[in-house]
């Protein structure tokens, strides 16, 4: 599931590059998904599957052995993923690999994090065999960035405590090792790139890559939020968990682990690397 989505399309080209047998699940099968032609198929099959349609779980869970589950944070998340693992269940799917969040746990600072934790308590008292992911910041969540940087200015409310980056191509490489190999089932995984780095540090090696200021401001937990709602038109759940995960960073200071290295076997992508391959959207 979210084959559209950043983490779900990175995994299917990984398995396509696998030559591994995928049914990607979307809402919209008749729309191409991003990257995939018809040059892909088989072993690429497309169906239709919404979450909140029972239903079509069903009929898209038919004959498969494993599920990929990632969704977008929502504030109904931990009811439709909770959903999605019951029908996995009833269909005879045998494994899960889920995308979850740092700080899984009840008491997390992080409303969204402690969502991720009550989907895998349900996992676990469910029996059933699951694969948990715990990646940091998506890299390609920074392209986000771009209208700021041309504006000269990113905002947040991080101070100079480091963010660990990673890429989601690292992270679906990760995800389809998981479901390939059976000695990587059932574990748990914190996945990171290989450096954390502040948003001071972020602006000025975006101000290197435009060749024009950028600079970090640093605003109170508050403003930041008010801003987010206010200015940047973000629902207020979402500004919400924006301004929690910031100040998680703070309160947690974040360091990178060799996970990604350990199971590919290479170096996980470099934040050095994704800025230069995308300097065409920031230097628009």
């Amino acid at each position: 599931m979210g084959a559209t989505g950043a983490t779900g399309n990175a995994l299917l080209h990984s398995l396509l590059a696998l030559g591994a047998p995928v049914r990607a699940l979307t809402r919209s099968p008749h729309k191409p998904i991003p990257g995939v032609t018809g040059a892909h198929r088989p072993p690429l099959e497309v169906r239709y599957a919404d979450a909140a349609d029972p239903h079509s779980l069903r009929t898209a869970f038919e004959g498969a052995g494993q599920l990929f589950l990632a969704m977008a944070n929502s504030p109904v998340q931990v009811e439709l993923e909770t959903r999605v693992i019951d029908i996995a269940a009833d269909s005879g799917i045998g494994h899960i690999v889920k995308i979850s969040a740092p700080a899984a746990e009840p008491g997390s600072p992080v409303a969204v994090s402690r969502g991720h934790h009550a989907v895998e308590e349900h996992l676990r008292t469910l029996g059933m065999n699951h694969t948990v992911l715990y990646p940091y910041a998506f890299m390609q969540n920074l392209l986000r960035l771009a209208q700021a940087v041309a504006q000269g200015a990113i905002l947040g409310a991080m101070g100079e405590a480091p963010c660990n980056y990673i890429d989601c191509r690292d992270i679906g490489d990760v995800a389809a090792a998981a479901l390939t190999r059976p000695d990587l089932a059932g574990g748990a995984y914190t996945l990171t790139g290989p450096e954390a780095v502040s948003h001071p540090e972020l602006a000025r090696r975006l101000a290197i890559l435009t060749g024009h200021q950028v600079r970090y401001v640093n605003l109170a937990p508050d403003e930041l939020r008010d801003h987010l709602v206010h200015r940047a038109r973000m629902p207020a759940w979402l500004a919400d968990h924006v301004t929690e995960i910031q100040q998680l960073a703070v309160a947690r200071p974040e360091t990178p682990t060799g996970t990604v290295s350990d199971i590919l076997g290479r170096p996980p992508r470099t934040l050095d690397a994704f800025l230069h391959e995308n300097r065409d959207r920031f230097c628009r």
